[in-house]
């Protein structure tokens, strides 16, 4: 008990060293989450709507995005931007380098887009068809088409982005891999817990775990209200 109260005494008085841990995470977070919903929305919508010849092994390969491991996918990251990968022996300064936060920025795109642009294609796939039709009875061009298609399935395409920052902020393994955990620099909330825990300090991991646990909680409830559901149900 006494240590879940220095716990909060720690969040309650701004502890320097843990609300740098905080921003750090919703740094790498947020801009991972912008780049996969840049690449997952359009690409969840072009599957909703389209039909073409490979669409089932691009949704096959989708499903399998959704379920892969994350510590595999920070393991690849990591071979290709190692200094004998094929992204790491490139000069300059648009490449990510090992043990940044844009390294972590990259593991967390890849981990979370796949989620993005699936549920993103589950709603506009949810959307009625004959929409679709009446759309382009009135003259709009495929473009006009897919923006009202989408604004239709509003909804479902916000729950897909909050379910992709879902996957992101309590990731452990691969920010672990690419960003070393480094003081200052890569240490986010899941992987500052496990080492103040294997160094014993268990009042700032669990006053980084109670932060973890609120976050996590705001992203359910607000999956539930976005989808129209109650708590009493």
């Amino acid at each position: 008990m006494g240590g879940l109260r220095q716990a909060l005494t720690l969040i309650l008085r701004h502890d320097p060293a843990l609300w740098e841990i905080v921003r750090l995470t919703f740094e790498v977070s947020g801009v991972a989450l912008f780049f996969s919903s840049l690449i997952g929305i359009p690409l969840g919508a072009f599957l909703g709507m389209r039909r073409f010849r490979a669409r089932r092994l691009v949704i096959s390969a989708l499903y399998t995005g959704m379920g892969f491991p994350p510590v595999v996918i920070g393991l690849l990251v990591y071979m290709l931007l190692s200094r004998s990968g094929p992204l790491g022996q490139i000069e300059g300064d648009l490449i990510p380098r090992l043990f940044t936060p844009a390294a972590m920025m990259v593991a967390q795109t890849i981990i979370s887009f796949p989620l993005v642009a699936g549920f993103t294609m589950a709603a506009v796939m949810g959307v009625e068809p004959h929409l679709r039709q009446q759309i382009r009875a009135l003259g709009a061009t495929p473009m006009q088409t897919a923006w009202a298609v989408l604004m239709e399935a509003r909804v479902g395409v916000v729950v897909s982005v909050i379910a992709g920052f879902g996957s992101i902020i309590s990731e452990v393994g691969a920010v672990m891999l690419v960003g070393g955990n480094i003081v200052g620099r890569t240490r986010v909330l899941t992987t500052a817990i496990v080492l103040e825990t294997r160094k014993g300090n268990f009042e700032l991991a669990s006053a980084l775990g109670i932060i973890l646990l609120g976050l996590s909680f705001i992203v359910n409830v607000t999956m539930m209200l976005m989808q129209g559901k109650s708590f009493d149900q």
